[in-house]
C-alpha cells in the first residue's frame, strides 16, 4: 500500500517545551487513522505542522511526496477544534467562498448532504444550534475532494445522535484514496470508524499500529488498551 505521507525526524517546540520530539512516521493511503493522546502530547502541534500552519524546528513532512508547505495547502482539508466561520453569513455564502477557495469543493454535494438534515442553507449560521453548526462545518470539509482530511475534535461538544452522523458522514464521504487523521479524546465512540492508530505522550510517538492488531493481540478495545497504556 502506498504511503501518503511521510514525517522524518519532526520536531517543534515552544521554548524550552518540547511538544512534538524526533518523530518519525508513515502513514498510507486509504486508511482512517486515530491520533490518540492525554492532553499535552502534541497532537494539536503536529496537527497545525500536517497543515502548514506551523513550521518545526527540525524535520520534516511531505504529503504525496510534497513538502508541507503552499504546494500541499490545496490538497490537505482541515477542520479544527473550533468554530472558525463568521456567523453572520448564511451557510449558502460560506458555500459559495468555499466554490470560489477551494477548487475540490463539490456545492452539490454540500447542498445535499445540508439537505438530508433537513438544514436550510439560506439560514444565517448564527441561528443554529451547536450540534449544526459542527454539523455544517463537518460538511464544508467533507465535500471537498482532498487528499488528506484532517479533524481535530470532531464530535466533542455534541449529543449522542450527532455524533453517529458526523462519523458516518466521514466514512461515506471521504475520497478512498485519501488519508483521515482524526484526533479525539471520545476513544469509545470513534473507535468503530478507525482502521489504525498513533498513541502520542509528551511529544513522542508511543505506538503505531492497526486496530485488528489491538484486538487480536490485546484482546481489548481500543479505548481499553489507551487506558493501560496511558495509566497513570
Amino acid at each position: 500500500m502506498s504511503e501518503l505521507i511521510e514525517i522524518a525526524g519532526l520536531s517543534k517546540s515552544y521554548g524550552r517545551v518540547a511538544a512534538v520530539n524526533n518523530i518519525s512516521l508513515k502513514l498510507p493511503k486509504g486508511k482512517i487513522i486515530g491520533l490518540l493522546g492525554p492532553n499535552g502530547s502534541g497532537k494539536t502541534t503536529l496537527i497545525k505542522m500536517l497543515n502548514g500552519l506551523l513550521t518545526p524546528d527540525a524535520g520534516s513532512i511531505t504529503i504525496g511526496g510534497v513538502p508541507v508547505g503552499p504546494g500541499t495547502m490545496a490538497r490537505v482539508a482541515y477542520l479544527p477544534d473550533r468554530t472558525y466561520l463568521a456567523e453572520s453569513k448564511t451557510i449558502l455564502q460560506v458555500l459559495d467562498f468555499f466554490c470560489d477557495f477551494y477548487a475540490d469543493f463539490s456545492k452539490d454535494k454540500a447542498l445535499s448532504l445540508l439537505a438530508s438534515l433537513g438544514i436550510d442553507p439560506s439560514v444565517k449560521l448564527k441561528t443554529l444550534s451547536k450540534g449544526n453548526k459542527e454539523k455544517v462545518q463537518l460538511i464544508l470539509v467533507m465535500s471537498r475532494n482532498a487528499d488528506l482530511y484532517v479533524l481535530d475534535e470532531p464530535i466533542a461538544g455534541v449529543d449522542p445522535a450527532a455524533r453517529d452522523y458526523i462519523l458516518r458522514t466521514i466514512i461515506d464521504n471521504y475520497n478512498p484514496e485519501a488519508c483521515v487523521i482524526i484526533s479525539t479524546h471520545l476513544i469509545s465512540d470513534v473507535e468503530k470508524v478507525l482502521d489504525e492508530v498513533v498513541f502520542m505522550r509528551y511529544g513522542h510517538l508511543v505506538l503505531y499500529t492497526s486496530v485488528d492488531n489491538i484486538r487480536e493481540q490485546h484482546g481489548k478495545s481500543v479505548d481499553a488498551y489507551f487506558r493501560e497504556v496511558f495509566a497513570c
